[in-house]
């Protein structure tokens, strides 16, 4: 079910209720430091007594309105062109002979772009590669940075917490990297000043990020979203220490195994039970207490990068990644730009991580939509990967070619478009070949399976042919389906001329056997 504008409207609005009464307040986003987002109505929002008349004076405008009952007021700018000039916004508000002020300073104007997701875009500048370079070179004042900072709620927030920061070689080290590596590329190359707002949690699922209603009303992702919640309010804090050491001492033996069998083993250590259950709440903890607050900031575009937290079930995910991209679109009231970061190369067991990236290629299938792909930037033993440099770029070359209308050498890499059997080969074609498939090693493609009608998949040889790429086994007289880079650590050889790799896929729709 797609979330309705009248849901979702109502559900910001119910949480918009002053704390108290006899005040000025604004929305904890709009501080000192902050980048408006040019060429659109900029909101400006908070509360005061009711009926109260409340002006916001801003680069030459004044504009006025009143508080209502529930003392909510909001004013829209009109459009403004970027700025690099420091200028203050003034808020004021006067009610039955009492005169309050706020006052904002050292705002400018340029693009705007919301970040959220779990650690890998939470992870600081500071735990990736080549830090100290990257310190020295963080001289960028006019990109800044918000970091939301209120933790899950079990009802919608109106207000929360956090602070905008310059960017500088002092402060660079606390940025979310993909988001800073984003906006530096958009700063350089669109040469206006860029706002970051960080709103992220690392080890959290997708549905701590979605609206209740959205996830209960829909028949698809409503089983998942009481089960968790149920699970969420039977968590008990008391019995949660011996928990987490039962947890411990079954991955240490587990471990022990593998070392004694002399096979590898990644999976990291078990989490504190008790402090995962605070860090992200219930199914949609995280969105009443660190998405609600934001709105109606007015933004350019929206990134996520998640996924990880969901690939033991990754069978809702592209209906969950759905329902984020479309409700939060709806909470905001604007059809944004949404690109994500599709999972990365990572040891993990079973078919989560290839399902996962599967469900985030057929998500492009909305509309303004994007996707980094990292099949070769990850880590074997690190959940973490540190290079969020070209993670930064990769988003940043979509968003430079089809939300700025930059040339560039790729808005993505090849993904696949169709797929036909001939005789004993199947051909592929691919959109985004710009000027051409290529190995990235230079030598014959890997990573490619071909599978009959028995299903039994099998190595393939595969070759480039124009935009095309024809796979063929020997194994396999009659071939049905192929599928490429599909695992966890897969082996990938496709690359576009501009050097982007292409997405793992598969041309089949069978079910996946967990090992």
């Amino acid at each position: 079910m797609k979330p309705t504008l009248t849901l979702l409207s109502a559900l910001f609005l119910a949480s918009l209720l002053p704390l108290s009464a006899a005040e000025l307040r604004v929305a904890s986003v709009l501080a000192d430091h902050m980048v408006l987002q040019r060429d659109k109505p900029v909101a400006v929002w908070g509360w005061a007594d009711a009926g109260a008349e409340v002006t916001v004076e801003f680069a030459a405008q004044k504009k006025t309105s009143k508080a209502d009952a529930q003392g909510q007021w909001l004013v829209k700018l009109d459009p403004m062109p970027a700025s690099d000039q420091p200028r203050d916004l003034l808020i004021s508000s006067n009610h039955q002979s009492q005169s309050i002020s706020h006052q904002c300073t050292d705002v400018l104007v340029g693009e705007v772009w919301l970040g959220s997701g779990q650690s890998n875009m939470a992870m600081t500048v500071a735990g990736c590669y080549h830090f100290d370079a990257e310190k020295a070179a963080a001289k960028f004042p006019l990109i800044r940075h918000y970091r939301e900072s209120s933790g899950p709620a079990e009802q919608p927030q109106a207000e929360g917490k956090g602070a905008w920061q310059a960017c500088t070689p002092e402060t660079v080290g606390g940025f979310s990297a993909a988001l800073y590596f984003f906006g530096r590329e958009i700063h350089k190359e669109v040469g206006v000043p860029v706002g970051l707002i960080n709103t992220s949690v690392g080890g959290t699922p997708i549905e701590s990020w979605v609206a209740a209603e959205v996830q209960s009303s829909d028949p698809e992702t409503k089983a998942n979203y009481d089960t968790r919640l149920e699970a969420h309010r039977k968590f008990d804090p008391a019995q949660a220490p011996a928990l987490h050491q039962k947890q411990l001492a079954i991955w240490k033996a587990a471990s022990e195994k593998a070392k004694a069998n002399g096979t590898p083993f990644v999976t990291p250590p078990p989490k504190d039970p008790l402090a995962m259950w605070k860090l992200k709440g219930g199914p949609s903890g995280l969105f009443n207490g660190k998405v609600v607050n934001l709105v109606p900031y007015t933004l350019r575009g929206m990134l996520w990068y998640q996924g990880e937290g969901n690939a033991g079930n990754p069978g809702l995910y592209h209906k969950q990644l759905t329902q984020l991209v479309t409700s939060w679109r709806t909470l905001w009231n604007d059809e944004v730009p949404f690109a994500w970061v599709q999972l990365p190369n990572y040891t993990a067991p079973g078919e989560g991580w290839p399902r996962v990236r599967e469900s985030m290629l057929k998500t492009l299938a909305l509309p303004k939509t994007g996707m980094a792909i990292t099949i070769d930037l990850g880590d074997a033993k690190d959940i973490h990967p540190k290079n969020k440099q070209d993670v930064g770029k990769r988003l940043s070359y979509w968003a430079l070619g089809t939300v700025y209308g930059k040339t560039v050498p790729a808005i993505s890499g090849p993904l696949p478009a169709g797929s036909t059997i001939n005789g004993h080969a199947i051909t592929v074609s691919f959109h985004h070949t710009n000027s051409g498939l290529k190995s990235i090693t230079g030598g014959p493609l890997t990573g490619f399976q071909m599978a009959g009608a028995d299903q039994q998949w099998k190595p393939a040889k595969a070759k480039i042919v124009g935009k095309t790429v024809v796979v063929s086994s020997a194994e396999v007289a009659q071939p049905v389906a192929v599928r490429y880079a599909w695992k966890d650590w897969p082996d990938y050889s496709l690359a576009n001329g501009a050097g982007l790799p292409a997405s793992p896929f598969r041309t089949d729709d069978w079910p996946v056997v967990k090992k």
